[in-house]
Order: structure tokens, then sequence, then C-alpha cells
């Protein structure tokens, strides 16, 4: 049996889960996923594993928080003025609002808290500041053409 190298495609099914165990994204409902290695669709550390693995191979790999959404930044926890948010729709905690940055890059912020007069928004990624471990599975290798 081979082992994949990068511009193989490979299919693999995974489970993500933060350092509480909390299970944060799987392949159970979406099905196998295929990955073109050495095109960063997932992180290095789990790529660099998956070109030491075979086709049936199951690994746990291990990421810290720096090398997946990085650490949690209070900086980017903000408070904005209602009058500034779209009147389409209430705003509720869980809602994803689109925003621009001072570099002119865009960053979604997730309202936290909703007030009479403003809202806390959270610029952070989810899982920042989450140790994660991916249990990975090598389903296929489809050899680069």
């Amino acid at each position: 049996m081979q082992n994949a190298k990068q511009g193989d495609t490979v299919v693999i099914d995974y489970a993500v889960r933060t350092g509480d165990g909390r299970i944060v994204g799987d392949t159970r409902e979406t099905g196998p996923q295929a990955i073109k290695l050495g095109e960063g669709a997932i992180f290095p550390k789990v790529e660099e594993r998956l070109a030491d693995m075979k086709v049936g191979d199951q690994e746990t790999v291990a990421i810290d928080c720096e090398n997946a959404f990085g650490a949690r930044r209070e900086e980017m926890v903000i408070d904005i003025p209602r009058q500034n948010l779209p009147a389409e729709a209430e705003p509720q905690p869980g809602m994803a609002l689109q925003a621009q940055q001072a570099d002119g890059s865009a960053v979604t912020l997730y309202i936290v808290a909703v007030g009479e007069q403003s809202v806390k928004a959270d610029g952070n990624h989810p899982l920042a500041g989450e140790d994660l471990s991916f249990d990975v599975t090598l389903r296929e290798i489809r050899d680069a053409a």
C-alpha cells in the first residue's frame, strides 16, 4: 500500500474535538471529504500526518490553539451602537455580522449580547483559544495526475 504525497487527493472521515471532548465538526452527516494535499484546505499538522498514512489507517492529531484558530483576543470583543446595525433583522445572540477592518479586510462578528442601545459582538473565531484534536481515517488516495 502506498502513502499519500503532495498533490494527491485524499478522502477522509474525521471528527474534531475541543480539549474538553466536545465534537465541533465531523463527517457523519456530510460523508467523507476529499482534500488535495498541498492546497492548505486543512491544518498543516493534519496534512503532514495524512502523508504518513495508508488507506484504512486511523490517527488522532492534536493541534494547540496557536496552530488552530489562535488565542482569544479580548480586543476583538466590541460594543456596536444599534443604529449602526442593518435594520432588516432584530439582533439576536449568535447572529453573524460582516464588518470591514481598518486594513480593508472583512471580518465576521458574532453577536454575544443584545442591549437596548448597543450589542456586544465578538470578532474571534468561535474556536479561538481552543486546543483541538482530529480523529482522522484515511479512506482513499487518488494519485495526482
